[in-house]
């Protein structure tokens, strides 16, 4: 490579950052979606003269971005959320995808001439998942937390789905194979990651712990997606879901084994690596337009040709998730009924319990646990409640994406219509971001969906409360003050500082506080007083006591508390 090539390059990667970074700080102003917001730039940018064709190697998006951006999803998620609506998510993750694929498959066997069964229901694979990326569009416009939970596990594991049927309808196109064999393909893509990408999260979360400078530690955590990913594909599984497996592992391993600077450390530069991956992902798919109508006019075809299989698949897409969700929809609305019918045999029995009697009886705290999850359950089920509104959001929430368009390049080259195939994709995934994106914000406010703004603020200041009595104890226990009356005075103080009807703002107050943090001793019992409240939020989250936002964020509020003190 000479040197005016090197130039070339860095200055690529330089304009794609800033038009990254433009193009987020942009999109809340124009009040439109960052993603398409870059698909539109990349489309602009490659109509230009002199920009040369873009062609971009699948297996870049598959295999050096995709694995990275799953993994910092899935750390991101609640494995207490993933577990209540897993069977919504394994549903729409397998299920909703195979069917999909087969019957776009008839959609596209009937209207493209030399397309056969097999090669249609590979194309049907292809446009079946959902984006991860692209779904992040729709918890930024404030849809319910369950909504969130499900759009968000379903576009985690669709993708290894989709694959496994796109290489087996790839497999058919040239020989018979069994279906058998397709499920036994199936069921290993499945378990053989999700064992691989467990194991790989649960000795790399041990492994940080050790390392005492979070910037290692850090950049160590970079290489756990592919960490995953490499022997999950090795032994035959899906790469993805290894590495979603290793992001749910480590997310919900981090607070017991990492420190406070570890975390935040992984929070600020994931968030980094997202910004940057999720718009360059973005960005390419656009680039990559002008260079798709040349292959498309090279192979004696026009894009109109492209165009409206492309906007009738959609439209098909969506009814058949709509076909598949509303059944689904009501079978979830059925099973929370039947749950929160069991809330007084479980009440009754979680009384019965003799407290003072089971606390050393390791059985008798594992059926405690066990009824507090049980009844936490019913609780989320009846404030998440799941109706036909909230499932016309998870159908209009499904967005494709790049990913639609990076499987596509994957077909093999002497696929019949494949430049025809490939722009199909990208007409699908840019007519998905366009309306589905463009239009979720009116969606929400036509649906109108119930407002859990006041649910919300009473749990985060019932939690709050609970914070506070277990300062107000730890900072009473003699064992942890002491006899020396000036400590106490001083623990008296913090007591005031940490009443919430107190200002938050006094300037009295951040006085008083920076001259209570200079005293040794009482940073050691402030030190304490956090470390009790973290264990105290640990035993909410495992019972499921409260949500995971308010849990989320109180714990990064001791986390910044533990740093100004380190500080």
């Amino acid at each position: 490579m000479s040197a005016v090539d090197a130039v070339e390059i860095a200055a690529v990667a330089v304009l794609c950052v800033l038009a990254i970074a433009a193009a987020n700080t942009l999109a809340p102003r124009l009040r439109v979606a960052a993603p398409l917001l870059l698909v539109a730039v990349g489309v602009g940018v490659s109509f230009l003269p002199r920009v040369p064709e873009i062609r971009v190697d699948p297996e870049l998006i598959l295999v050096g971005l995709l694995p990275p951006l799953l993994y910092a999803a899935a750390r991101a998620m609640p494995v207490m959320d993933f577990k209540r609506d897993f069977p919504a998510i394994g549903a729409l993750s397998i299920v909703l995808v195979i069917v999909s694929a087969l019957l776009l498959g008839l959609f596209f066997d009937a209207i493209l001439p030399n397309v056969d069964y097999p090669l249609g229901v590979a194309l049907g694979a292809i446009l079946s998942p959902t984006d991860a990326v692209a779904t992040g569009t729709i918890k930024r416009m404030g849809a319910p937390n369950r909504i969130v939970t499900v759009l968000s596990g379903e576009s985690l594991f669709n993708d290894a789905s989709s694959l496994v049927v796109l290489r087996a309808a790839i497999a058919a196109t040239g020989a018979s194979i069994s279906f058998a064999g397709v499920a036994v393909n199936f069921l290993w893509s499945l378990i053989g990651a999700v064992a691989v990408g467990a194991a790989m999260g649960w000795l790399f979360s041990r492994l940080r712990a050790r390392i005492p400078v979070p910037a290692v530690a850090t950049a160590i955590s970079f290489t756990i997606p592919y960490v995953a990913y490499v022997p999950a594909e090795l032994i035959g599984s899906s790469g993805l879901v290894a590495a979603v497996a290793a992001g749910l592992v480590t997310g919900r391993t981090a607070v017991r084994h990492l420190s406070a600077a570890h975390r935040q450390s992984d929070v600020q530069n994931w968030r980094m690596v997202e910004v940057i991956l999720e718009g360059g992902v973005f960005l390419l798919m656009g680039l990559e337009l002008n260079t798709l109508l040349v292959e498309v006019r090279e192979s004696h075809d026009t894009w109109l040709h492209a165009l409206w299989p492309a906007a009738v698949a959609l439209v098909l897409s969506l009814l058949i998730r709509w076909a598949f969700v509303a059944p689904l929809v009501w079978w979830l609305g059925r099973r929370a009924r039947r749950v929160i019918a069991s809330e007084p045999a479980l009440s009754a029995l979680r009384e019965e319990l003799p407290t003072d009697q089971i606390d050393g009886d390791a059985v008798g705290q594992r059926l405690r646990l066990h009824l507090d999850r049980r009844l936490a359950d019913i609780d989320y089920y009846r404030a998440e409640a799941m109706g036909s509104r909230e499932g016309l959001v998870v159908v209009w929430g499904g967005l494709r994406g790049a990913v639609t368009l990076a499987a596509a390049q994957t077909l093999p080259i002497d696929t019949p219509y494949r430049s025809l195939l490939v722009l199909v994709a990208f007409f699908v995934a840019a007519l998905s971001l366009t309306l589905q994106g463009g239009l979720m914000g009116p969606v929400l406010s036509m649906l109108k969906l119930p407002d859990q703004s006041a649910d919300i603020r009473a749990e985060r200041k019932r939690l709050r409360g609970e914070m506070l009595d277990v300062a107000q104890r730890t900072l009473a226990d003699p064992a942890v003050i002491g006899t020396d009356p000036t400590l106490a005075e001083q623990a008296r103080a913090i007591r005031e500082l940490e009443n919430p009807d107190v200002d938050e703002d006094d300037s009295e107050i951040d006085a008083l506080d920076r001259r209570l943090q200079t005293s040794r001793e009482l940073r050691r019992v402030r030190r304490h007083v956090i470390d009790e409240q973290r264990r105290m939020l640990l035993a909410f989250r495992d019972r499921g006591t409260y949500s995971s936002g308010a849990l989320t964020d109180e714990l990064a509020k001791l986390d910044a508390q533990e740093l100004s003190l380190q500080s």
